[in-house]
């Protein structure tokens, strides 16, 4: 039985002082960060492609409110309040994701609007049209922001773009 035992001392100097596996406890430790930034790095994309969807749902909102609108706006007193449910639907549809990939923004409020400029010597007042979206903006991983010591889960902004009424 000691004959058995009387190799053990010297195969365990000669494990502690192999440096075979090395790597791959090294990437064992590394892997949950790297999966982590990872993690962010894509959310983080998803989040961008959301708010430009916004962005261009507001665009393309507006851009449908210019077409609609009269031309003779301004110089008939009219307003755009006709149109607040078409707007707010084309602005919600831009922006709305899929089961697939969820959004992490939500529209609080869609507001169109009719400004009047005094023109130049062709038109007398030009009519411009513009359409405010306010967001919210929820962070993918807010318990990893409280985590780390910041209070900010959310961004609370607006997204606006305007355009000349050209009218129908």
């Amino acid at each position: 039985m000691t004959r058995l035992f009387r190799h053990i001392p010297s195969n365990l100097r000669r494990f502690r002082r192999s440096e075979n596996g090395a790597q791959l406890v090294e990437f064992a430790i590394l892997l949950p960060m790297l999966l982590l930034i990872f993690a962010v790095i894509v959310e983080g994309g998803r989040l961008m492609w959301s708010y430009q969807a916004t962005g261009s749902g507001v665009r393309d909102a507006t851009r449908y409110l210019a077409r609609v609108v009269p031309s003779d706006v301004c110089s008939g007193g009219g307003s755009v309040a006709a149109w607040q449910g078409k707007v707010e639907s084309i602005v919600r549809e831009s922006s709305a994701g899929d089961a697939f990939f969820p959004t992490g923004i939500t529209i609080t409020s869609v507001t169109p609007r009719v400004t009047c400029f005094s023109g130049s010597y062709r038109v007398p007042v030009v009519g411009v049209a513009a359409v405010t979206a306010n967001v919210t903006i929820t962070f993918p991983f807010a318990g990893l922001f409280r985590f780390a010591g910041s209070d900010r889960t959310t961004i609370n902004t607006s997204v606006t773009d305007q355009s000349r009424i050209f009218g129908t």
